[in-house]
């Protein structure tokens, strides 16, 4: 039987509505044991912070998601034992409250990050400190949620996060360059240059390569997308449409607010939950620091691009169509490999590992259609965002394959690498 997430503050969260400060946990009963609702909370704070009050580019938050979760994790592990720290912490002498740990350290690097929202961040922290019951456990417990932080940003220093680097290729048969209408030039060009957070580099991964411009392969891949994903006259049927405007939200928000319901509907432990949160923010930004690197050696042309001078390409099965414009405006970064499937394949790998492969049994709701979708396995879930992003008129199929591949291969090395 499908159990009921309490789901108004995802919701919420889906929609955009994040800028209200959001209402503190509730204190488990006695204080003698640590409510997880106090993470999943700072989560949705976290999401706040990065997307609603700072704008930050989609590729780029998840590894502020991890920042976040890491620290936490770090924080609770130190307290709570029974898993390897990310980074090692002091030991902890006495008793220590998990919670306050935890808040402290969402707290401290959310407003290192992001000094911005200093404000609301500081009323959020004393709102969850609240409470918590005063005395040596809680104000041991803050001091373990610095000292977490602390560990962590200084970890982070020097990682490469916005150097002054730019994709600067000439335009080229093949070659991405810079798309209707905005023609913005190629967005976070660092990422893919950031020092992974357990990959051992940006190119650790390797990837095939997109298909080669005379090849049948391509021919084909041209011809799928060119029909399924036009703004006009394409063979999409109508649930088709909808399925890719539903996959055209924001995917790192859709899952991040997807896992926060599902913890607090299945009733995780303190500890478990803040572990999940820290494998799918820490896979997902590796996912994305190895998709923005391939993006970058590659620099494969988009879909609007290759239609549009499709008469050049070399081959005969490919034909121009000068006016064709996809589903939705296409991002301002090149095709290969898809940063939406990166960013599925990390999720869908970490839904596997915490709640089955086979029954991952997760609902994801988009902003884009208002509307809230069911998947039972992470093959369904791979599917329908793959094809998702072809009828949207985005990415060459690929494109999608070989990146949905590199997101569950991060997420596969976190997983047995670190948090263990």
């Amino acid at each position: 039987m499908r159990r009921t997430a309490h789901s108004l503050p995802a919701i919420l969260v889906a929609a955009g509505l994040t800028a209200s400060v959001l209402t503190a946990p509730v204190q488990a009963a006695g204080g003698t044991r640590s409510d997880p609702a106090v993470i999943i909370s700072w989560n949705t704070i976290a999401t706040r912070t990065i997307f609603t009050e700072n704008a930050t580019p989609i590729p780029a938050a998840p590894l502020y998601y991890s920042f976040v979760s890491l620290a936490v994790y770090d924080a609770v592990v130190a307290i709570e034992g029974r898993y390897q720290p990310y980074l090692r912490q002091p030991r902890v002498h006495g008793r220590a409250s998990s919670e306050a740990a935890a808040v402290t350290a969402a707290y401290e690097v959310l407003r290192y990050y992001f000094p911005a929202s200093a404000g609301h961040l500081t009323t959020d922290h004393t709102a969850s400190l609240n409470a918590v019951p005063d005395g040596r456990a809680k104000t041991a417990g803050i001091a373990v949620g610095r000292t977490a932080a602390a560990k962590l940003i200084r970890a982070r220093q020097g990682d490469g996060r916005g150097a002054a680097i730019t994709f600067d290729r000439a335009p080229a048969i093949g070659v991405w360059r810079p798309t209707p209408e905005a023609f913005a030039p190629m967005a976070v060009p660092w990422l893919g240059f950031v020092r992974p957070l357990v990959l051992n580099s940006p190119t650790q991964l390797r990837l095939p390569g997109p298909d080669p411009l005379r090849s049948k392969d391509y021919a084909r891949e041209f011809a799928e997308v060119k029909a399924m994903g036009s703004a006009t006259g394409s063979h999409r049927t109508g649930a088709q449409t909808e399925t890719a405007m539903f996959w055209s939200a924001n995917a790192v928000l859709q899952y991040q607010v997807s896992l926060g319901q599902e913890l607090g509907a299945r009733g995780w432990s303190f500890l478990r939950t803040a572990r999940a949160f820290a494998l799918l923010g820490t896979g997902t930004a590796d996912a994305l620091v190895s998709c923005w690197r391939a993006k970058y050696d590659y620099g494969y042309w988009r879909p609007i691009t290759a239609i549009r001078l499709a008469g050049e390409d070399g081959n005969r099965a490919t034909k121009p169509d000068p006016t064709w414009t996809p589903l939705v405006p296409t991002p301002p970064y090149p095709d290969y490999v898809s940063g939406h499937a990166c960013v599925t394949g990390a999720a869908t790998e970490t839904f596997g590992h915490l709640f089955g492969r086979r029954s991952i049994d997760v609902d994801i709701a988009s902003s884009v259609t208002a509307t809230t979708r069911h998947y039972r396995t992470t093959a369904a879930l791979d599917a329908e965002t793959m094809n998702a992003r072809i009828w949207l008129g985005l990415h060459f199929r690929q494109a999608m394959v070989d990146g949905n591949r590199l997101g569950h291969r991060a997420a596969a090395w976190t997983i047995a690498h670190e948090l263990r």
